[in-house]
């Protein structure tokens, strides 16, 4: 790695290209250019290509082909399944979490403002939901049940299956947004118990601009948008083919080797917290101690902002949390939720892993940081005095 370049610890914000990826992509990027729906040949082609992602993507997840709706993305996804969920609903209900990604938060915020009843589940310090308090919740008979599998801050893996199991006992339909956690934990829809299931692509190694949606058979679930036939009439616009094959080529891979790189990233996560841990007395790690992501490591630093620490270690990329709230100086919302005092949760800083995260990489990251720390230490000192 070149002594200039960033050592990348925010794969939960995206992920790089993998070379097959790419590879796998080129020629629907400049030879391969015709539309799917199209009955010639290089339509054709294009279709034959478009059929194979989505078996690579409905093999990773233990779905049927038929069952995977392409998106642009995680959100497009979400919005689908809530959204298409309430277009096709009796009940004008919702129930989700505190702690949701904004690609589920806006749109049950906006059936909020049309009418429906949006009920929110709690967490506890480990950002975890309580099954009793769904149970309450959905006894009063939602049509939805919509929850992050895998909180993008904190790694925290919810309880889909048993909140799945709670949700179909009342009649009312699951949805679980896996955008960090497709590619990172072993997935299988029916072993989840779950009717819908969000992906994107950007973060498992795929490009930026696709996802999909996974719809189990019998699902009711209205259009969002309106146009032509593509998707079996769930998502109308010609699909973006590269992307796609980009997709099915990154589940392919996340399939080949997912228990082995999960344990690996473990491990390499853990390395960082000890080296970190033992260099600066009073660090905080925030999420479940082993309900988690194994790629991801959300730290609060004492005493000193997690955005002066990043600014003091330009050899570090990472992010004070989600990167969709990067810009925000005040306190994460999802600490915050989980009990966190203001201060605590404004020294935080999430460190996500990936696939060429090494030891070397991870102790040079962990040496950079300390250093930092102290930096900003010192500089917040020296203001005060």
């Amino acid at each position: 790695m070149p002594e200039t370049e960033p050592i990348y610890l925010d794969h939960n914000a995206t992920t790089p290209l993998l070379p097959e990826v790419l590879e796998a992509m080129l020629p629907f990027l400049t030879t391969h250019h015709g539309n799917p729906s199209s009955s010639h040949a290089p339509g054709k082609r294009a279709r034959s290509a478009v059929d194979a992602a989505r078996e690579e993507v409905a093999a990773l997840i233990g779905a049927l082909p038929a069952e995977v709706v392409f998106t642009s993305g995680g959100t497009e996804a979400n919005n689908l399944a809530i959204l298409g969920v309430a277009a096709a609903a009796a009940r004008r209900a919702v129930v989700t979490t505190v702690v949701e990604h904004p690609a589920t938060a806006e749109p049950c915020a906006w059936l909020n403002r049309e009418g429906w009843r949006v009920d929110r589940l709690q967490v506890d310090g480990d950002c975890l939901v309580s099954l009793d308090e769904a149970a309450a919740l959905l006894d009063d008979g939602p049509a939805l049940l919509t929850v992050i599998l895998a909180q993008n801050e904190t790694g925290t893996l919810q309880p889909v299956r048993e909140l799945a199991e709670i949700a179909r006992a009342r009649g009312a339909v699951t949805h679980a947004d896996a955008a960090q956690a497709l590619g990172k934990v072993p997935l299988r829809v029916d072993e989840l118990g779950i009717d819908l299931l969000s992906i994107a692509g950007h973060k498992m190694y795929a490009p930026k601009g696709v996802g999909a949606l996974y719809v189990r058979r019998g699902v009711r679930l209205g259009p969002v948008l309106r146009g032509a036939g593509q998707e079996q009439g769930r998502r109308p616009g010609t699909e973006n083919v590269a992307s796609i094959v980009g997709l099915g080529a990154a589940c392919r891979r996340a399939g080949a080797d997912l228990e082995a790189e999960a344990a690996r990233q473990a491990r390499e996560r853990d390395r960082l917290w000890e080296r970190l841990r033992a260099a600066i007395p009073g660090l905080r790690r925030n999420g479940h101690p082993r309900r988690v992501l194994p790629n991801t490591l959300n730290i609060s630093f004492p005493g000193v902002g997690g955005s002066s620490v990043l600014a003091a270690t330009p050899r570090v990329a990472a992010t004070t949390g989600s990167a969709c709230h990067e810009e925000d100086p005040s306190p994460s919302e999802v600490l915050l939720a989980m009990g966190l005092e203001p201060a605590i949760a404004l020294g935080s800083v999430r460190l996500s892993l990936g696939r060429g995260s090494t030891s070397a990489v991870v102790d040079a990251a962990a040496a950079a940081l300390i250093e930092g720390y102290w930096e900003a230490a010192a500089r917040g000192t020296s203001r005060r005095t």
